[in-house]
């Protein structure tokens, strides 16, 4: 039996868990031999004795045995199809979600390459994701691949967009963080924008993609915390706060400098960037409207009050932890979309329960859009229209 039951679930967020070579068919054979003193990604992912212990026990049939059982409970490289992907179409039968948008792991941020350098492999890698990614979700149409855009050079970022379309992308991905030297609504950004418009597929950000915490505020003169993977790398309750930081600016900024006019059937997502601060930051965009509409012209262009330009192209995806019921009250049921964080840990074991019980009480409308009609608003043209409400998922 499937996990979800009696209602059509699309999943805003599932992951790849990447082996060690994960890029290396995919990368442009001569820019890798010009880089291959150069620590690109497999210092991220080790020597390849831990791949191989996952490869292993994904041979085992005893192992693969409790797989269905535990669907949700195997975890990163235990999960079903975490990195194989003729297992995936199995583990999205199990799971019931009708969609899962798909993005990497170990390539979020792009490896710092969009800050460093050099563009020629900061580039090259952006594309080489891409092909992964579109070749792992080839293996099913409910898999909808990301495809990432680094915004560091105007005429390449363009041309990785068209690249990503080509290939089947169902969403071009961009970092949250302000590029060097020139703002993410830079006007010389509008034919990639232009291009997601025309193809119906939306941008998004994701976490790992933003400005990090200042590491000097982990130096408090007491013993270093651990994160729930028992590692310090990665969220702690101090490194969680600045995780919308830089999505709550660059979005702020699309919207005040009208990149969101300009492209008005354009949709963004934030996808595993909270979301708790969405209502605040709601209003503190009408304020900042209201203090500064007498002397920016700017101001005067946009069509709506900056929160109504949210609710009508901007979705978020809150953590499971937080009060969906509350967050669609507040913000307004247009905004959130659901997320299984499939397989990371972080999306906890029954993520269906966890926001369930905050949508308690919520207006029946406002439930099917948080589950199902807020992602097919995101996805438009990139979530085939047969996939949007299958029939054999309404009938279950």
């Amino acid at each position: 039996m499937a996990y979800v039951q009696g209602r059509i679930v699309h999943d805003a967020d599932s992951h790849l868990m990447e082996l060690e070579d994960c890029l290396d068919p995919y990368f442009d054979a001569k820019m890798l031999a010009a880089y291959h003193d150069l620590p690109i990604y497999h210092h991220k992912v080790g020597d390849g004795r831990w791949s191989a212990a996952a490869r292993h026990k994904h041979d085992d049939p005893d192992f693969r045995a409790g797989e269905d059982d535990n669907i949700l409970l195997r975890k990163n490289y235990e999960a079903m199809g975490s990195f194989r992907r003729a297992d995936r179409p199995k583990a999205l039968d199990l799971l019931g979600f009708a969609s899962q948008l798909v993005f990497t792991t170990f390539c979020l941020g792009n490896f710092g390459l969009d800050q460093t350098g050099p563009l020629d492999l900061c580039y090259a890698a952006a594309e080489a994701h891409n092909r992964m990614m579109t070749d792992f979700c080839a293996v099913d149409r409910r898999f909808l691949a990301t495809a990432y855009v680094p915004l560091a050079d105007f005429d390449r970022a363009a041309a990785t967009a068209r690249n990503a379309i080509s290939l089947g992308a169902r969403a071009l991905l961009i970092p949250s963080r302000c590029p060097p030297g020139h703002s993410p609504s830079h006007i010389a950004f509008d034919p990639v924008w232009a291009q997601a418009q025309e193809a119906g597929i939306p941008i998004l950000f994701h976490v790992g993609g933003e400005e990090k915490l200042n590491p000097d505020y982990f130096e408090n003169g007491l013993p270093r915390v651990k994160d729930f993977h028992g590692g310090e790398e990665n969220f702690t309750s101090v490194s969680y706060m600045t995780i919308p930081l830089s999505v709550m600016q660059t979005l702020a900024s699309m919207i005040i400098d009208g990149v969101m006019d300009r492209f008005p059937r354009l949709r963004f997502g934030a996808i595993e960037l909270g979301a708790s601060w969405l209502p605040g930051w709601m209003k503190s965009m009408d304020s900042a409207h209201l203090a500064f509409f007498k002397n920016e012209e700017r101001l005067h262009r946009l069509s709506a009050k900056p929160s109504d330009i949210v609710r009508r192209q901007v979705r978020v995806t809150p953590y499971p932890h937080e009060d969906a019921g509350w967050l669609i009250r507040e913000a307004g049921p247009e905004t959130c979309l659901f997320s299984s964080d499939f397989p990371h840990v972080e999306g906890g074991r029954n993520p269906l329960k966890r926001f369930g019980d905050s949508l308690i009480g919520a207006p029946p409308d406002a439930v099917d859009r948080f589950y199902a009609g807020n992602f097919i608003d995101l996805m438009g043209e990139g979530l085939a229209a047969d996939l949007r409400r299958p029939r054999h998922l309404v009938a279950a």
